[in-house]
C-alpha cells in the first residue's frame, strides 16, 4: 500500500497551495481531520482537532462529518472507524502503525488470555482492533488509573500491551495485573543518563515525562502524563524551561502555547532521531491531501471486529 500511495504522488499533480487544497476538498466532502501531537507541525496546522488518544476518539465519537481523515496512525483510525462504522475513514498511510500495537499479536494474547481465566482485560487504547475485541474495557494514559480504581478490588486484571504504562499504574493504585510485556520504541529509547546531563544543563527546567517511559526515566520527571496533561502543565507551571520525555511532535503545541518558554526535547540512547516516531512521521501533507482527493486508503473492518471492538471502547467512555 505504501508503493501505491508513492504511485500517486509520482502521477498526479500536487497544488502549490496544499493548505487551501485541503480546506477545499474538507468542505467538499464534509470531511474532519483529526491529527495527534505527535504528527509534523504542517499537519497539525491543517488539522481539525489535535489530540490524544482520548481526545481523539471522544472527537471521532462525536463528529458529523461524512469523512473522518485520520492523520495518526492505523490504530487510532480503526478506532474511529469502530466508533463510527458507516462514515468513511481515511488514513494518508495505512504503513503508519505502531510497534506497542504490533507486539501483541492477537492469537498470542488469545493464548495468555486462557493462561489467566477469570481476569478482567484492560486494554491500553494503542493496540489493534483485533485486541480491542478482546478486551473487556479500553483505557488511555489519562485515564488507565482512574478506570482500574473503578475495578473491584478482589477481581483480578490483566492489563494490555504497554508493561511500562501498567507499571505505573500499578504504583499509582496499589493493584496488581498481570501485564503483557508490549512496549513502544520511542518511550524506551529515552536516555536516563543524557536527561541527567541536561538537568545538569538546565538546572531550573523540569522534566516532564509520559508513562510509558521506562521507570528509570519516570524516576528523574517533575510531572507524569499523557500527552494532553503535560500540554496542560507546562502552561500552568511556573518553570520557564521543560525537558519533555514524549515524541518530540508535541512540543509544537507547546511552543505555540507558551512561545516564551524552553522545551528541551529528552535525547535518546544513540546518536539518532530514534525519540521521533517513524510510523507517525509516514504522514505528510502531501500523503493527507491525496488520501482526501482520491478517497483512499481507507479504513475498513469486519461486522463482528467492529461490534466487538465497540463495547470495551463504550465502557472507556462511560467511565471517564
Amino acid at each position: 500500500m505504501l508503493q501505491t500511495v508513492l504511485s500517486y504522488q509520482n502521477s498526479e499533480a500536487l497544488p502549490r497551495d496544499l493548505f487551501g487544497a485541503i480546506a477545499d476538498l474538507k468542505r467538499d466532502l464534509n470531511a474532519v481531520v483529526l491529527a495527534h501531537y505527535y504528527q509534523d507541525p504542517d499537519i497539525q496546522d491543517i488539522a481539525d482537532y489535535i489530540g490524544d488518544s482520548l481526545g481523539l476518539s471522544q472527537q471521532a465519537a462525536s463528529t458529523d462529518a461524512d469523512v473522518i481523515v485520520f492523520a495518526g496512525v492505523h490504530f487510532m483510525a480503526e478506532t474511529a472507524k469502530i466508533l463510527n462504522p458507516h462514515k468513511l475513514v481515511l488514513l494518508p498511510d495505512l504503513e503508519a502503525g505502531c510497534s506497542l500495537a504490533d507486539s501483541c499479536p492477537a492469537d498470542a494474547f488469545v493464548a495468555f488470555k486462557a493462561a489467566h481465566p477469570g481476569h478482567v482485560v484492560v486494554s491500553y487504547i494503542n493496540c489493534t482492533a483485533d485486541i480491542k475485541a478482546l478486551s473487556d474495557i479500553i483505557c488511555t494514559s489519562s485515564n488507565a488509573v482512574k478506570i482500574v480504581q473503578q475495578i473491584p478490588a478482589d477481581q483480578p486484571i490483566i492489563f494490555a500491551p504497554d508493561r511500562n504504562l501498567g507499571r505505573y499504574v500499578m504504583e499509582q493504585t496499589g493493584r496488581e495485573m498481570v501485564l503483557w510485556q508490549g512496549s513502544c520504541m520511542v518511550h524506551e529509547t529515552f536516555s536516563e543518563r543524557k536527561i541527567v546531563q541536561l538537568q545538569i544543563e538546565h538546572p531550573a527546567a523540569e522534566v516532564i515525562a509520559h508513562p510509558e517511559c521506562e521507570p528509570a526515566v519516570l524516576r528523574h520527571a517533575h510531572y507524569i502524563g499523557s500527552t494532553t496533561a503535560l500540554l496542560g502543565y507546562c502552561q500552568k507551571s511556573d518553570s520557564r524551561a521543560f525537558i519533555v520525555a514524549t515524541e518530540p511532535g508535541i512540543i509544537h503545541q507547546m511552543q505555540k502555547a507558551e512561545p516564551a518558554k524552553k522545551f528541551i526535547p529528552a535525547p535518546p540512547m544513540n546518536q539518532c532521531a530514534c525519540n521521533e516516531c517513524p510510523h507517525m512521521r509516514l504522514n505528510t501533507l502531501e500523503k493527507l491531501y491525496l488520501c482526501m482527493k482520491n478517497r483512499q486508503p481507507e479504513i475498513t473492518l469486519s461486522e463482528e471486529i467492529q461490534a466487538a471492538a465497540l463495547r470495551p471502547i463504550q465502557r472507556m467512555l462511560e467511565m471517564s
